[in-house]
């Protein structure tokens, strides 16, 4: 994402990237190189001083310009000033510290992240091309298939696959949705998006 331009990335940790689904958490992930001072006014809880520091300027010390940038090297490079800023305002405010055994459960589950990942493209755009071409099925929104509006935006920034999350709409309508998510066997009705494990949503029969 920061080669598009992105400058803050959040990623869950609960589904693709611990891979179980069995622990709860959360990333931030800053590029470090957003000039938050620039304009003062319009991101104050970064530029502006912080009471609750005694008047530290978030941006001014863990900036790409500031003295923790300097002592890590990457002064006018990097720094992590919206980082820093939601770990001492957001972790203190809102206590959402992730547990020691949801840290190591994740840790553990990222190092098979590619491959699952490669696995779970692939998959999808088999399920995705087979389904397209059942009688039963009216239409398939999946980015990885060749027809699909985004398809050239998804070679553009996903270059190794669209992922593995689609929908499909049945000839049936409601009832006949009903019946297929009802009549799995192998597949779970849950709402796990992301996770895992083969599941079906029908949210509006669930």
């Amino acid at each position: 994402p920061f080669e598009h331009g992105a400058d803050i990335v959040v990623h869950s940790l609960t589904k693709f990237m611990n891979g179980h689904g069995n622990a709860l958490g959360g990333a931030i992930v800053e590029k470090g190189d957003f000039n938050w001072g620039a304009s003062p006014g319009k991101f104050p809880i970064l530029a502006q001083p912080c009471d609750s520091y005694h008047g530290m300027v978030f941006y001014d010390v863990f900036g790409k310009d500031g003295p923790v940038a300097e002592m890590f090297g990457t002064k006018g490079k990097t720094g992590m000033a919206f980082a820093i800023a939601a770990r001492a305002l957001g972790l203190r405010d809102v206590g959402c510290s992730l547990a020691p055994t949801a840290s190591f459960l994740i840790s553990t589950g990222i190092d098979t992240l590619p491959l699952r990942v490669d696995r779970h493209c692939s998959n999808a755009v088999a399920v995705a091309t087979f389904l397209k071409s059942h009688p039963q099925v009216s239409t398939v929104s999946y980015a990885g298939l060749p027809d699909h509006p985004n398809n050239a935006l998804i070679k553009q920034y996903c270059p190794t696959g669209a992922g593995s999350l689609y929908t499909f709409s049945l000839k049936g309508g409601f009832e006949a949705a009903k019946k297929v998510v009802n009549g799995v066997k192998m597949i779970s009705l849950v709402a796990n998006l992301g996770d895992s494990r083969t599941l079906v949503a029908h949210p509006a029969s669930m």
